[in-house]
């Protein structure tokens, strides 16, 4: 009885004390074993507190109960002063980290209404004129645990993931409103442990994928790529950052007009660039993130930024509103090699962090 009411106590003022931490090394048979293998893998810098946390899903039930309803501002709190990628994958592993768990990916969004002043009806096969600069831009995103632990507790996580943007005319009723484009991208990646500390910022994880894009269109609307991609994740305080090269996988050239099996958009590098820059900060319910791309050449220049705010909309509010501006090349496949400019606003599900 003493062994257990002893057991009890350590679990609780662990539960009671430790903050937040990484994602534990995988599923374990006690709390014990969690610690014991989370501390082989933890970073240096990585305290014994963090490590405690890492593993409190695994403390003893008792201990979990006798927790005070008072104390969960607390450990909201503590969660918040954890490092960016941290939070993000400390939630993902304690809510949604069982296999073929569906769990958001890229940010979910809703604007309600975008404007696009250089609007282009290549998709449509209509004029530019008959187009709305009014239109409604939504992006859905998921991913799905596969695997774990391939290349040893708590390295070598595989995902399959998909995420669908639509640009859609829905206040034209002249041409019956239809979805101008729909852009889809399945992808599967291999989460990889790292945890160096470079130039000030930790990088927790490099991610190694291969991903597709298509508008899913045939004939000359037809427009698609493979890439492989690495992914390099980087932290620092409420700060994070992706630094994303690919490679693009070569496809043979038409060999005539409206050939289905050739390469559909054969210079989309000189517009897409060769990889992606993304930071994100996150305080307060508040997140602020830019995305970069540039095709790194000195004549023919092209790039792409957006900039984006998410903001709390009220305490009880799952939602967040959110703000978001593009300008440049890529935007949609159909319209790749166009360059568009677009701000809107609406609502935001889940967000980068």
């Amino acid at each position: 009885m003493k062994k257990i009411l002893a057991l009890t106590s350590a679990a609780l003022l662990a539960a009671m004390t430790a903050p937040a931490a990484a994602d534990p090394a995988g599923d374990f048979a006690s709390y014990e074993e969690c610690l014991a293998e989370t501390l082989k893998s933890a970073a240096d810098s990585m305290t014994a507190s963090q490590v405690k946390q890492a593993c409190s899903s695994y403390q003893l039930p008792e201990a979990a109960a006798a927790l005070p309803e008072q104390e969960t501002p607390v450990a909201e709190r503590q969660q918040e002063e954890l490092p960016a990628v941290t939070r993000r994958v400390t939630y993902e592993s304690q809510n949604q980290g069982k296999l073929f768990s569906i769990i958001p990916h890229k940010p979910n969004y809703l604007l309600l209404a975008s404007y696009n002043d250089n609007l282009s009806g290549e998709g449509l096969e209509l004029e530019d004129s008959e187009l709305d600069h009014a239109e409604v831009k939504f992006q859905l995103s998921f991913k799905v645990p596969l695997a774990r632990n391939l290349f040893g507790k708590g390295n070598g996580n595989l995902y399959g993931a998909y995420s669908m943007k639509s640009l859609w005319q829905a206040y034209n009723d002249d041409i019956s409103s239809p979805f101008r484009e729909t852009n889809h991208e399945p992808e599967i990646f291999l989460s990889l442990r790292s945890n160096r500390d470079i130039f000030g910022f930790n990088n927790p994880y490099i991610l190694a994928g291969v991903s597709h894009q298509s508008n899913g269109r045939g004939g000359d609307r037809s427009r698609s790529w493979n890439r492989l991609y690495l992914d390099f994740i980087f932290q620092r305080g409420d700060f994070a950052l992706s630094i994303k090269p690919w490679y693009r996988l070569p496809e043979e050239s038409k060999s005539y007009l409206g050939d289905p099996g050739g390469d559909d958009n054969p210079d989309i590098s000189s517009y897409m660039g060769y990889g992606e820059l993304t930071g994100a900060w996150s305080k307060y319910g508040h997140t602020l993130s830019i995305m970069l791309r540039n095709n790194l050449r000195s004549s023919n220049n092209r790039g792409a930024v957006e900039l984006g705010w998410s903001f709390p909309l009220g305490d009880e509010m799952p939602l967040k509103g959110y703000l978001q501006y593009f300008n440049g090349y890529g935007e949609s496949l159909i319209d790749y090699n166009h360059s568009v400019n677009r701000i809107g606003f609406g609502v935001l599900l889940t967000d980068w962090l």
